[in-house]
């Protein structure tokens, strides 16, 4: 058996699960989508409309919420991860909290998350959750943390606040022995992410992986990073959980680097990005006596890579230190295609109130108008899709 692109072309098995209806509402928004200057517009007005109190969920919900996202309650989202299970799919339960600014929503959002943790160990098919920082703690204080400032009292404080809300959803993930993946964060509050995750890690993934961190790729020192953590690992006899992905905030990024005139961290060019990814999945491949591999990505050329490395050194498709992960309503080709050769494959699903997965959906629309043929990509196969079961 040999890997070639076809190997994703298959859109019976891709699509199976939506209906023709679904299938239509996914064309109507990928088309919406791929228009730049119209996706710009309706994220204004959304903010905008959002800001003014105007009555807009229900418009929001029945569009751009109920394709990429799994429910309102973690109990609408089981009934989508039980659907996604049918077809051998997990799930990676992601709750929509980001960008709080109060004590109290911080300390709401730990229980939520250990709710999560305990309902994933009841179903077989959610074998993680998803969490970021910015979740839990407040943006000025990462920033400060990043930037090596002093801390006054209350900031040590809050900041001790932090790790244990961080630690108790870690114990909880352990204790039922559910895995947790940490995002990335933009790279002025990265530091700290990565220091209380390694922390983490340190502590629960002594025998098994249950804490990953996040490697965007698209950073340019990266890899570098991700070789010293796996070394850093090693010496403190943990292992290491790496989640790659190539990255969520490169406009962003470039536009502050440009405006505060610093080096920007991100890599010159799509090139270079593809090159450090396929790279940084190597390198983790060639040592998963010591880590777990978590293969984020839509790009079709790295799954296959990687499917193929694993094929070629006799590694079992059904390995838990491998997984491939792709988001819920994007690249089904990739993600059912890939499980039903075998391998573990797991979907990010997003779930929450509208107003606070908005942020995420915004990311969403504008990641597959930013990402070069991402879009038409998706086009391409529901079309094909929608033609076939008309043949048929």
């Amino acid at each position: 058996m040999s890997f070639m692109l076809t190997e994703f072309e298959n859109t019976r098995i891709a699509f199976e699960y939506r209906s023709d209806k679904e299938l239509k509402h996914a064309r109507f928004l990928f088309s919406s989508m791929s228009s730049s200057a119209l996706t710009k517009v309706g994220m204004k007005l959304t903010s905008l409309a959002i800001a003014l109190r105007l009555p807009v969920n229900g418009i929001i919900k029945h569009t751009l919420f109920d394709h990429f996202c799994g429910g309102e309650t973690m109990e609408e989202a089981a009934g989508t991860a039980a659907m996604l299970g049918k077809y051998g799919i997990g799930t990676i339960l992601d709750y929509g909290v980001e960008g709080k600014e109060s004590e109290e929503d911080f300390d709401k959002a730990v229980p939520e998350f250990i709710k999560a943790i305990e309902y994933a160990a009841s179903s077989k098919n959610i074998p993680f959750i998803s969490l970021k920082l910015t979740g839990f703690a407040y943006f000025a204080l990462l920033e400060k943390i990043h930037s090596r400032q002093t801390l006054t009292a209350d900031e040590e404080a809050a900041w001790k606040r932090v790790y244990g809300r961080i630690d108790s959803i870690c114990k909880a993930a352990a204790t039922n022995n559910i895995m947790v993946l940490v995002d990335a964060e933009e790279s002025w509050i990265q530091l700290p992410v990565d220091e209380l995750t390694n922390a983490m890690m340190e502590r629960y993934n002594k025998t098994r992986v249950i804490v990953y961190n996040t490697f965007q790729m698209y950073r340019h020192d990266r890899l570098v990073y991700l070789e010293e953590s796996y070394r850093d690992a090693r010496s403190k006899g943990y292992l290491l959980g790496a989640k790659l992905v190539r990255g969520a905030y490169m406009e962003k990024e470039r536009v502050r680097a440009a405006a505060m005139n610093y080096p920007s961290p991100i890599q010159p060019n799509k090139e270079a990005t593809d090159k450090d990814y396929d790279e940084a999945t190597l390198f983790c491949l060639e040592r998963l006596d010591g880590l777990a591999l978590f293969v984020g990505t839509h790009n079709e050329a790295s799954c296959l890579k990687v499917a193929k490395y694993m094929l070629d050194n006799k590694i079992n498709g059904d390995t838990d230190r491998v997984y491939f992960s792709q988001l819920y309503g994007m690249s089904d080709n990739i993600s059912f295609n890939l499980s039903y050769l075998g391998y573990r494959v797991a979907k990010y699903l997003p779930y929450g109130p509208v107003k606070d997965v908005l942020p995420y959906l915004m990311r969403r629309a504008q990641e597959n108008t930013s990402v070069a043929g991402q879009t038409g990509r998706e086009l391409l196969l529901i079309n094909k899709e929608i033609r076939r079961r008309k043949v048929d």
